[in-house]
């Protein structure tokens, strides 16, 4: 059998346990990784959650970390476009061939009986991740920084006991499965807190910080807030943003990312804190290691340009919260456009209003679309919900088909935005040329 599709069908089986559905539990983890040799005992890890920023946070951890010369592993999900974006060592995603002999071994142990219950049937993510752990513990990294699925408490990454835990921030998100009030959310979240183990925190909404604070305080684990604990100041946005971080030991001035928009600075002293705690636990990192791997740090999709004349831009914001943040770093943007044209798909079970709400009022002109997934919402149903709020609206069937309309009604001066889904932003980022990171310039990061 050909190496790619020997790639294909293991692609093919792990997506297919999809079909199992979510179930929030850590047995069968457990299970699987003590079968795999317990992997996760292999290395010293920081472990996030949190509704939205896990992805650009991790990547800035780990980047400052591999610039002060650590072999890091990265664990996030869900991938864009290739499964093999999931997990990556120093930049550099995991190969194809690793994954199909990872998932082969994977796949005989999950086939295994349990003593008087028969098979247990893991899920994708307990398959991938135990995949991204033993691929972490084989390869010996010095550290893993891993972004947890959904919730904390019962997610399949919750069986690390890290150096550090983050909780980025609280939104309503996956009701259904973690709760239909921000506390309820956050006690789920709060569920990553580990005895004796530092936590670092973006939450600000006062009932969702008791939470937390009341769990830590029961495992007896250091908890360090956005805000108060630490802070940007005298922040500066353009094309890349600078700022004053002022932490717990140390202040370090003009700091420089190039991630744009206001909450990517807040990200970044999410990492800066992460970073302090990890010097305390003898991870040593100089200041020049911090300021090389925040400059460098980029993350994919979220306002990640990839075309010019007009500058195009996607962004994965797929709930209300993070389509506030995309409006607000749009607002910063606009003045430098002359008009702004919106390409927006949405899945049918998100909250749809609460994320045109705050984007559609920004656009000159809406395109809408949908993604190449069985849960979109249908073209018709959103662009109704589009024409409620915006009178210049036009529809397209795919992504494709939607950026070449976006091109034809734009002038080299304008802002095309792609959003709404992460699902439509991998499709879009399928069709443009370069969209890998820059791997050789990563290894480069420390000198």
């Amino acid at each position: 059998m050909s190496s790619f599709r020997a790639y294909q069908e293991t692609i093919e089986y792990l997506f297919g346990l999809q079909k199992h559905g979510i179930k929030l539990g850590l047995s069968n983890s457990i299970r699987l990784l003590e079968l795999m040799g317990a992997p996760h005992r292999a290395f010293r890890s920081v472990h996030i959650a949190g509704t939205n920023g896990k992805g650009s946070t991790a990547a800035f951890i780990a980047t400052v970390l591999q610039a002060a010369g650590y072999r890091v592993g990265l664990y996030t999900s869900p991938h864009l476009v290739s499964f093999t974006e999931r997990m990556r060592i120093n930049g550099v995603q995991i190969g194809t061939a690793k994954v199909v002999e990872l998932a082969q071994r994977l796949r005989e142990c999950a086939s295994r009986p349990v003593s008087g219950e028969g098979t247990a049937i893991p899920t994708f993510f307990e398959v991938t991740t135990a995949i991204a752990f033993t691929w972490f513990a084989e390869e010996q990294v010095d550290l893993a920084v891993v972004e947890a699925g959904m919730g904390g408490r019962l997610d399949a990454t919750n069986v690390l006991t890290p150096l550090l835990s983050i909780i980025t921030n609280i939104d309503l998100e996956h009701t259904e499965f973690l709760g239909t009030t921000l506390e309820l959310i956050a006690a789920e979240k709060a569920g990553i807190i580990k005895q004796g183990v530092p936590v670092v925190t973006g939450v600000v909404q006062p009932g969702v910080v008791e939470v937390l604070e009341r769990k830590a305080a029961a495992k007896q684990a250091p908890l360090y807030r956005l805000g108060k604990d630490f802070a940007p100041e005298n922040v500066l946005a353009g094309r890349t943003q600078t700022f004053d971080y002022r932490g717990r030991r140390s202040s370090c001035p003009a700091l420089e990312i190039a991630m744009i928009g206001r909450h990517q600075v807040d990200n970044a002293c999410l990492a800066m804190a992460a970073l302090e705690v990890l010097q305390e636990a003898g991870v040593a990192v100089d200041a020049a290691a911090m300021r090389r791997g925040l400059a460098y740090t980029r993350w994919e999709g979220r306002l990640e340009r990839v075309a010019q004349r007009p500058d195009i831009f996607l962004d994965g914001a797929h709930n209300p919260a993070s389509a506030k943040k995309l409006a607000a770093a749009i607002r910063d943007m606009k003045p430098a456009y002359q008009r702004l044209v919106l390409v927006i798909g949405i899945l049918g079970d998100k909250d749809h209003a609460g994320i045109l709400s705050p984007l559609v009022p920004l656009a000159d002109r809406v395109i809408v679309t949908k993604p190449d997934y069985s849960r979109a919402m249908t073209v018709e149903a959103l662009a109704a919900g589009v024409r409620q709020r915006h009178g210049s609206v036009e529809t397209a069937d795919t992504v494709a088909e939607a950026i070449a309309l976006a091109r034809q009604r734009s002038e080299p001066e304008d802002l095309i935005l792609i959003t709404g889904s992460l699902y439509v932003v991998g499709d879009a980022r399928a069709l443009f040329a370069g969209p890998d990171r820059d791997t050789s310039a990563l290894q480069g990061l420390k000198g």
